[in-house]
Parts: C-alpha cells; sequence; structure tokens
C-alpha cells in the first residue's frame, strides 16, 4: 500500500461514527451589507479603485476604441497588445486601420514559447475585457481564455480593461451564484482590484513589482 492511500485510508477511517455538522450558512450575513442600488454599482466600483490609484473612464459602445486610442496616445505607449480573434480586438483594430497615426498594435496570437523574451521585455501596454466586477470589493473579474490568455493582464506594464456597467455585480457570492462557479472553474480566474504593488521592509510602497504598474478600466456606461 502507498504512503498517499495509506493516509487516504486512515482519514477515511476516522470520520466512522462522526456526525456532519449542519450547514448554518445565512445568506443575508454575507450579502445584505454589501449590496447596492444598480445606479450606485459604477460608483461604488470607481471610488474602491480609483483608492488604490487604479484609473477609470467612462465612454459609450460606440465611442470606447476612440478613448482607448486618445488613452494609449497620450501615455506615448510605442504599441499595444491585443487579442485580435475577439469582438473587442477587431473593434480595436478597425479603429486604428483608419488612424494610422496611432502605436502599432501587436497581436497575441502564438504559443508563448515562440516570443517571451519579446512579450516580457518589449510589450509596454495590453488591452482586455473582463468578465464583469464587484462593487462591494472594486474588483474586476478576469476570465482568461485561449484567444486571450492571463499573460495579457499579467506582464505589460499598463494594462487597459474593458469592462460593461451592467456586468458590475454586487458582491462575491452574487458573482459565484449568476455565473455558478460551483459547477466549474477556470484554472487561471482572476479578481483584479488594482495595479501591482509591494512593500519592502521600511515600508516603501511600489507599483509594478509584481505586474502592470498601471491599470486603466473602461466603463461602458449603455452596456
Amino acid at each position: 500500500m502507498s504512503a498517499r492511500q495509506n493516509i487516504l485510508n486512515k482519514l477515511r477511517t476516522s470520520l466512522t461514527g462522526a456526525t456532519p455538522i449542519a450547514d448554518n450558512f445565512d445568506v443575508d450575513l454575507v450579502t445584505t451589507p454589501w449590496t447596492y442600488a444598480p445606479e450606485q454599482r459604477v460608483a461604488q466600483l470607481r471610488k474602491l479603485m480609483e483608492a488604490v490609484h487604479t484609473e477609470t473612464h467612462l465612454c459609450s459602445e460606440r465611442d470606447w476604441p476612440q478613448l482607448l486610442g486618445k488613452l494609449v496616445s497620450e501615455r506615448q505607449l510605442p504599441s499595444l497588445l491585443i487579442a485580435p480573434a475577439t469582438p473587442h480586438g477587431r473593434r480595436v483594430t478597425e479603429h486604428w486601420t483608419v488612424h494610422p497615426e496611432l502605436p502599432p498594435l501587436k497581436a497575441y496570437d502564438r504559443p508563448i514559447e515562440e516570443w517571451k523574451t519579446e512579450l516580457f521585455d518589449d510589450t509596454p501596454a495590453s488591452f482586455t475585457t473582463t468578465l464583469g466586477a464587484i462593487a462591494a470589493t472594486g474588483s474586476l473579474i478576469m476570465w482568461p481564455t485561449r484567444e486571450e490568455p492571463r499573460l495579457m493582464s499579467l506582464v505589460p506594464p499598463v494594462h487597459f480593461a474593458l469592462l460593461k456597467a451592467s456586468e458590475i455585480l454586487d458582491n462575491f457570492y452574487e458573482v459565484q451564484q449568476k455565473h455558478n462557479w460551483a459547477a466549474g472553474m477556470p484554472t487561471n480566474a482572476l479578481l483584479v482590484s488594482g495595479p501591482s504593488k509591494t512593500a519592502d521592509i521600511e515600508q516603501v510602497l511600489a507599483y509594478g513589482a509584481h505586474g502592470p504598474k498601471d491599470l486603466v478600466v473602461l466603463i461602458l456606461e449603455d452596456a
């Protein structure tokens, strides 16, 4: 018998005759204090995210590509990484095509092994979508896919994120219920509340040590 099997058998034996404790989980206890009127969710999210150095902008479904181009140009970024096969990636490509003065686009369209050095050393900014956000904690919900891997939001120094206002939920419990996380989660689900930061032994806060130093969120008010 393997050591692993031996441990499992001991654990199972130890439960013999035990009585399970009743689950007294109180939904109201973890949701009621963190529930907001629909018209308050955007303001609540922005307040918490901006408190930790996240930049937020309100925009519409029609004009967000123009706003993105403006923000990229103002920062004088040499390029922008996108996922060209996604709907929002195609919107960016279309806007950039008629505005050749904008910095060039990079496409995440090949295995990381083929361009790892370029991604880590020569990709200043990226643009991704989000699954939604949590008003109670000021967090974006990142749901990486094959077309839009998690490295897009974790590696470049500047991360632009697109968020629909209609997908801002009140609290984490509501998120789990709406998306049925109990039935299955991706291995890389991420909750992002602001740019990467850390503090050394002298308690000096530094941004960008383990990820993007700037997080910019475009909130679609009509979506």
